[in-house]
Parts: C-alpha cells; sequence; structure tokens
C-alpha cells in the first residue's frame, strides 16, 4: 500500500470521524449528512484510492476535465457524479448527460436546457438551487427573496427531480457571522420543503465550517483539499493500469 493511498484513505476516515462528533453535538444522525469529495484538478488514479474506501459522491467543476474522467470511469458504474461548478449555457448537454446532480442552478434558462437535454433513457437529473445567502455582487446564486418562485419553476422541468438548496457563505472567522448565514440558508430550506416534494438536500458546508453547517442541518458537506490535498496544476485522466 503506498503513502498515498493510505492518507487519502485515513482522510476520508478522518472527515467522517468529524461529522460524526458534530453530529452527536447537535443531536443529530450522522447518516443524514452526506460527504460529497470535491475531485476537481485531481486526477482519477486518486478518485480510485477514494472508491476503494467506499466512498461514492464526487464533485467536479470544470465540463471537459470532468467528462474525461467520468468516460475514463465508465466501468464504476455505482459512482455518483455531482457538477458543482458554474455552468455556460453552450456546455449544458454535456452535464446533462453524463451528470447525476447539479448543484449549481442558479437560472431557469440553464434548468430548462438541462431538462431538455438530459435523454428519456435516463433517470432525472438531481438538481440544487445555488442561493446567494450573503447577497454578494460577485458571487453566483439567485437572491433569497426570489427562491421560491425559481423553484416553483424548476420543480415543472419534465426532466429535472427538484432536490435541495446550496451555498457557498462569505468566508469569515466571525463565528455570528457563520451562524447567522447557514441559519438563513437552513429557514430557506425548511420553507422549500413546505412546497416541494422531493426537497431533501441543504447543500452547505466545507473544511473551515463544516460544523457550523451540520449544526445547521446541512445533509451534505463539500471536502476536497482535507481528502485529496492541494490543488494540482495538471490532471491525467487515464485509468491506472
Amino acid at each position: 500500500m503506498t503513502a498515498d493511498t493510505v492518507d487519502i484513505a485515513e482522510n476520508i476516515q478522518h472527515i467522517r470521524a468529524s461529522i460524526a462528533v458534530a453530529a452527536e453535538k447537535c443531536a443529530r444522525n450522522a447518516n443524514d449528512i452526506h460527504l460529497l469529495a470535491v475531485s476537481k484538478t485531481k486526477p482519477v488514479s486518486d478518485i480510485l484510492l477514494a472508491y476503494k474506501t467506499g466512498h461514492r459522491d464526487f464533485g467536479e467543476n470544470y465540463v471537459q476535465e470532468s467528462v474525461e474522467k467520468i468516460q475514463a470511469l465508465a466501468q464504476y458504474s455505482d459512482i455518483v457524479w455531482h457538477f458543482i461548478g458554474p455552468l455556460q449555457s453552450n456546455k449544458s448537454k454535456f452535464v446533462a448527460e453524463y451528470f447525476d446532480w447539479m448543484h449549481s442552478v442558479d437560472r431557469f434558462k440553464i434548468a430548462k436546457r438541462l431538462s431538455d437535454q438530459r435523454g428519456p433513457y435516463q433517470a432525472p437529473l438531481n438538481i440544487c438551487i445555488q442561493v446567494n445567502i450573503d447577497k454578494e455582487p460577485n458571487k453566483a446564486g439567485v437572491m433569497p427573496d426570489e427562491l421560491i418562485e425559481l423553484a416553483t419553476q424548476i420543480s415543472s422541468l419534465p426532466r429535472i427531480r427538484l432536490r435541495g438548496i446550496m451555498a457557498i457563505p462569505k468566508a469569515t472567522n466571525k463565528l455570528d457571522e457563520q451562524r447567522a448565514s447557514f441559519a438563513h440558508m437552513q429557514a430557506l430550506f425548511k420553507q422549500c420543503q413546505q412546497q416541494f416534494s422531493d426537497f431533501d438536500t441543504l447543500s452547505m458546508g466545507m473544511s473551515n465550517d463544516m460544523n457550523v453547517a451540520i449544526e445547521h442541518g446541512s445533509t451534505m458537506v463539500r471536502v476536497g483539499t482535507a481528502i485529496f490535498g492541494a490543488r494540482t496544476a495538471s490532471v491525467q485522466n487515464k485509468v491506472p493500469q
């Protein structure tokens, strides 16, 4: 067993243990909190090392790179692929064809294209709406007060399954500000759950704010560097022999 194998396996084990501790502190079941391993910029070999630990959910945000990975790992049909980055309209067909989840929808136009381009032989594409929870001018996401209207529009699309909301709150070391952002997301999530039948995913929290996110109801946390290490400049998308 190589050092890299030990590192990734141990890192995943450590993150899962941290999730369990955070869940216990707020009287939640750790099994209700899913770990999304953010594998963007990481080679296929690293994804396979994580896969061998039993992990199945991987997040990507570069279309060309991710399609190459998905094609290279096609034999591992139980991998669940999540697209978590911004999406240009002219690349929506690739997400519609190759991915199981799309986390960063903030316009009806994109959702409509994804629905139209999703194959009839495929299961509906799971969608999360990205919310600009802190109303940052340079960040993607629908404004909180426009969420219900957009969710209502998206929920009517035939090849889409609206599953929840996602946010990346502004970076801050102030715990009270973190709590306020996550509490607002939790309130929006509960409001949507009352109106949309399949609404079960509150995707928020990363390595540095995961505990606070879990405290406020997150059902999916996104972790990259703490699992795979620092980002790499180039990716080799060949399956190791």
